[in-house]
């Protein structure tokens, strides 16, 4: 580092010099060159490397301040107009680019050299801020040229960076990834330890734009560790974070960090981020259905983009209050006139997707309004789109294709076009390793499984249905990863939040406050998700399976799978070799329905067998029963069942409506699934028994366990570890835990289940390489799921049946310990007497409810099989 009592000109240039490295310390120098009488050119080149290192620090009314300051007491033209040129790109971080561009061009004739190639790469920023990205992109490249001519090696980093950037956000390939690694090389040669992260992250943006998550997610965390260290804040950078949540997408995630950008960048004063960040809420408004709250944002943003003369970013904003006025019902011709004129603003301007979006949208309204030839046009313009780019944007494009073959009649053109599409998206989950991540990647074959689905409904074809069903639904259990997840970072990750957890439950019991532990929890768990979702993607794909191919598997039992089509739904009928489609009325009124009966089993348990609980109960499950099988009752006779659930309805504790007491039913996310879980034969490994703390009951339960099952390994007490117990899962062929349980509806793949050291969370599951034949689980709510699109479920469940796990018995209610036992020691008779899973446990449950008051049978109605039983 330089001297810092070197005098006048040599101390101003030390603290510009120290501005990326140390801004803390530039100041500081700066201040002593002001206070020591310095000539005008050394005040004007302090003051200018204090406004520089405010800005690193995010402090953009200090930085102007000081910059403005340095322009007016500069003694000669050219540090007046380096005072200038840095005035100007700070002017574009705080929004204000007319200005900033002003401010550059006016420094750009008084510089020579060097000089001349910083201030042309500070235009391109200016240019770059106002989306004239061809512009920016050219003085970019002047600047590299000339830094070279110079042998300026700080200048070409900056301008690689920057251009890198660019090309990044603008989707070009060329060059993007030589650009930002050859700028973060030679920033680590310079020592300049902040400029190499930047560049580094930027790396995880292009990483992000070319769909592969998992590395952007790697680079981020990575580079997270490095801001960290240097103690550097960098709010906008949340912005990058939300748009690869967005990519996945991680709708709900998304939104979390777009309020606190917004936040964030408002208490700082960053206008030109603050707007992007109000474009960033409003996006994720719109895929989260919070139309007001989307379209208030755009158009706050949209008012900002305008006043800062970001034109092509007041089209992205205005994108978006067009499609929440489309969502909201509108249809009129003035808001197809105002997509379409968007959707051209915003190809000409770069923005590809948001244009393709937009399109697509306008072609259903032009439909709907009646003009068809206009929607073609609209949708053959958007189809292009099938043939490069990111894998949701090719899906898009085959979307727009098949839209148009309905249009013109082709119902089987269009069907051709969505497999084509839902193949491209399939291909793109192999890419994603983490459950999470595949989970969530559903939302994107929503409309194009919802299209075909549509086609197959109104052809009243029922193997059809079935197979569009399929293609769409639990795809991430379909996508198997082709190795369970070893990262040492996230073992340990997992271990500290076990402890972190333990100590917080402990802090809540004896009413201490803990909001040190809550951060640090909240921390944690958000770098174990970081972690999880950079696993590398890969493995087969399940195929769906046709009738014929479920039909043999199936011999006399039946399949139901249950499917939503618009607002109704339908239910697939599969017995004896055919297929039959049936409607069962209005989805609300069954998700109704469901969570009424959820209600009503819930007060059983919770209040005791009073007769108002017990009616209420059996009300419930009476009108529930009859919505669901009313139209399939004569065809199911008295079959076991597989029942393929949609939505809200994975959690109903089936064996307590009518039709299902007493007949062996199974539960499966798809018929995929099932199908597979049903082949699979499972370990033959000694069956492993766990009993977790403060639950005595537990402990008795395992005890009597162990003698219905004498060569099980026992884990109780302080042996029962996560560790040791996800040891012992490995090739077991049965596994019993009684322990307490906790489902996180935000994220289920930090559900718990207590052991001796901490929780047990769903993620160390995946770490098993041979996953047990047969699990039970007597925890409360074990058996739930977290639902999302595409039917894709997270938690437990969902960790074992994609590790191949044939079937688990769980819980979808809470339980009470003590009555649970009974239950579960009738149940593994049953099964070691060699009933399969299913029938087991339905006669363990109608037994268990035949002697029992109504608490005792809503507590057996709990109990689910899941997977193929």
């Amino acid at each position: 580092m330089a001297d810092r009592t070197a005098p006048g000109a040599e101390a101003a240039q030390a603290a510009l010099d120290a501005v990326q490295r140390y801004p803390h310390e530039a100041i500081a120098i700066a201040h002593r060159v002001l206070a020591a009488g310095a000539d005008d050119d050394e005040r004007s080149t302090a003051e200018r490397a204090t406004g520089l290192a405010l800005r690193e620090l995010n402090d953009l009314p200090g930085a102007l301040h000081h910059l403005r300051r340095a322009v007016r007491v500069a003694g000669t033209p050219r540090v007046r107009a380096l005072a200038r040129m840095s005035l100007g790109y700070v002017l574009a971080n705080a929004g204000r680019t007319a200005a900033a561009l002003r401010a550059v061009s006016a420094a750009l004739p008084q510089l020579t050299g060097a000089d001349a190639g910083r201030a042309r790469m500070q235009r391109g920023v200016v240019l770059h801020y106002r989306g004239r990205y061809d512009e920016a992109v050219r003085d970019y490249g002047l600047a590299i040229d000339i830094a070279h001519r110079e042998g300026d090696l700080l200048l070409e980093a900056r301008a690689r960076n920057n251009r890198g950037l660019l090309n990044a956000h603008r989707g070009a390939a060329g060059g993007t990834d030589d650009d930002l690694a050859r700028a973060a090389a030679a920033f680590d040669q310079l020592g300049l330890d902040l400029a190499a992260a930047d560049a580094r992250w930027n790396g995880g943006i292009a990483a992000g734009r070319r769909g592969d998550i998992a590395e952007a997610l790697r680079r981020f965390a990575a580079v997270d560790e490095e801001y960290r260290r240097l103690a550097v804040p960098r709010p906008a950078l949340l912005l990058d974070r939300f748009e690869l949540l967005l990519s996945v997408p991680l709708v709900g995630e998304a939104v979390e960090v777009a309020a606190a950008a917004v936040r964030e960048l408002r208490r700082r004063g960053m206008a030109s981020d603050l707007a992007e960040a109000l474009l960033a809420q409003a996006r994720a408004a719109l895929l989260a259905d919070d139309l007001d709250t989307a379209a208030g944002a755009a158009a706050a943003a949209r008012v900002r983009f305008r006043r800062q003369g970001r034109r092509t970013w007041a089209a992205f904003a205005r994108h978006v209050e067009l499609r929440a006025e489309y969502r909201r019902g509108t249809r009129s011709g003035a808001l197809l006139t105002a997509m379409t004129r968007t959707a051209n603003q915003l190809d000409a301007t770069g923005w590809p997707g948001p244009a393709l979006t937009t399109r697509i949208e306008a072609g259903l309204l032009a439909a709907a309004l009646g003009r068809p030839d206009r929607a073609r046009n609209l949708l053959a313009v958007a189809a292009r789109a099938r043939r490069r780019g990111t894998a949701d944007r090719r899906a898009q494009g085959w979307y727009a294709l098949a839209l148009s073959h309905r249009l013109s009649g082709d119902d089987s053109g269009a069907a051709r076009a969505l497999s084509r599409g839902l193949a491209v998206l399939d291909r793109h989950r192999t890419s994603l390793g983490a459950t999470e991540l595949r989970a969530n990647s559903g939302a994107y074959g929503q409309e194009l499984a919802a299209e075909g689905l549509d086609i197959a409904v109104r052809a009243g074809a029922p193997a059809q249905v079935l197979a569009w069903a399929e293609r769409w639904r639990a795809n991430a259990l379909r996508t198997r990863p082709a190795l369970p997840p070893d990262d040492p970072e996230l073992v340990a990750a997992l271990a500290e939040l076990r402890l972190v957890s333990g100590l917080l439950e402990d802090e809540v019991l004896a009413g201490r406050p803990a909001h040190a532990l809550r951060g640090r929890q909240a921390r944690l768990e958000q770098r174990i998700r970081d972690l999880a979702r950079r696993a590398p993607g890969g493995g087969a794909v399940l195929i769906p399976p046709g009738v014929a191919a479920l039909a043999a598997r199936l011999g006399e039992r039946a399949l139901v799978e249950l499917v939503a089509h618009g607002d109704r739904l339908r239910a697939v009928l599969v017995r004896d070799g055919r297929a039959s489609l049936h409607d069962l009325g209005a989805l609300a009124d069954v998700v109704d329905l469901t969570r009424r009966h959820r209600f009503a089993l819930r007060r059983l348990v919770t209040t005791g067998d009073t007769t108002a609980a017990r009616m209420g109960a059996a009300h419930a499950a009476a009108a529930l029963d009859r919505q669901l099988f009313d139209p399939l009752r004569r065809r199911l006779a008295d079959r076991d069942l597989v029942i393929v659930p949609v939505g809200a309805l994975h959690a109903v504790p089936w064996s307590a409506l009518p039709t299902c007491a007493g007949r062996a039913l199974t539960v499966a996310p798809s018929a995929t699934v099932w199908l597979a879980a049903d082949r699979r034969e499972p370990p033959a490994g000694p069956p492993v028994l766990a009993a977790g703390p403060r639950l005595p009951a537990a402990h008795a339960e395992v005890r009597r366990l162990a003698q219905v099952l004498p060569e099980a390994r026992l884990f109780t007490g302080a042996e029962a570890t996560a560790d040791a117990l996800t040891a012992a899962l490995d090739g077991a062929g049965l596994v019993h835990i009684a322990a307490h349980g906790t489902f996180r509806a935000d994220n289920p793949q930090f559900s718990t289940l207590e052991l001796a050291d901490g929780p047990l969370f769903a993620y160390e599951w995946e770490r098993v390489a041979r996953p047990p034949g047969r699990v039970v689980l007597s925890a409360c709510d074990s058996g739930l799921t977290g639902v999302r699109p595409g039917d894709e479920i997270m938690g437990f469940t969902a960790v074992l049946l994609a590790l191949g796990t044939r079937c688990l018995i769980a819980t979808v209610l809470p339980v009470p310990a003590e009555p649970t036992t009974a239950l579960v020691l009738d149940l593994h008779r049953r099964m070691r007497a060699g009933a399969r899973p299913a029938r087991a446990l339905a006669d363990a449950q109608q037994a268990f409810g035949a002697t029992g008051d109504g608490p005792a049978r809503a507590t057996a109605a709990a109990f689910v099989c899941f997977g193929a039983g």
